[in-house]
């Protein structure tokens, strides 16, 4: 497979059709090497529009997701960013593209380990990869002026909320399957204004799905 044309493919028939634009947000799509963070027996299907499993019940989101989630948070350079769910840690190398630093947690001890080692790889060095619970716990480094949770969540817990700066957004999946929204919610003040973006269908955060539903 010739990489590059079908990163090119990938932006050009998917992603620009699908309404990402955003300068800024292209170049980091054509930069950054996706094939090299989705699992070997994937590697086909790198830059294909599905969703790609990485064991562990944890899926990377499709490529036109991935997209317009960067393109909504509009990440500046001298900005923090937390993201909830590193999987392949992708999505923390897109966002570390444009922010000045990135923290992101992953509860599967194996994924966190894989995620830091393809990210050590690809020589990103602003990006710290932390095995455990986001949804749990306050981060250390909080407030962020962005929040990236990559899983769906029924709700998006106030004690992440809370950890936004006034200015700041964040990005979710919501709801609970098949009527799922992405959602950005940006704060204003000690006010949170919450705006469905599109519908859509993930995989929940590992924790995160409601008791009759499971994560797959």
């Amino acid at each position: 497979m010739d990489t590059n044309q079908a990163r090119f493919n990938m932006i050009e028939q998917q992603l620009r059709p699908a309404g990402v634009l955003a300068a800024d947000v292209l170049n980091t799509l054509a930069r950054v090497q996706r094939e090299k963070f989705v699992p070997d027996a994937y590697r086909h299907l790198a830059f294909a529009e599905t969703s790609i499993p990485l064991g562990h019940g944890a899926r990377m989101f499709a490529p036109e997701l991935e997209a317009l989630a960067l393109q909504a948070l509009a990440v500046q350079a001298d900005e923090t960013v937390l993201e909830i769910g590193t999987g392949s840690g992708y999505m923390a190398a897109l966002l570390a593209q444009q922010a000045r630093h990135v923290c992101t947690y992953e509860i599967e001890p194996a994924l966190a380990a894989g995620a830091r080692a393809a990210l050590d790889r690809a020589g990103i060095r602003n990006v710290q990869a932390i095995t455990g619970d986001g949804l749990a716990a306050r981060a250390p480094q909080a407030p962020f002026d962005v929040i990236m949770v990559s899983g769906a969540v029924t709700a998006v817990p106030q004690s992440l909320l809370e950890q936004l700066k006034p200015g700041g957004r964040l990005f979710a999946v919501t709801g609970t399957r098949p009527a799922m929204h992405a959602t950005l919610i940006e704060r204003v003040g000690e006010d949170f204004h919450h705006k469905a973006l599109f519908e859509t269908d993930v995989a929940y955060l590992q924790g995160a799905a409601p008791a009759a539903q499971f994560s797959f």
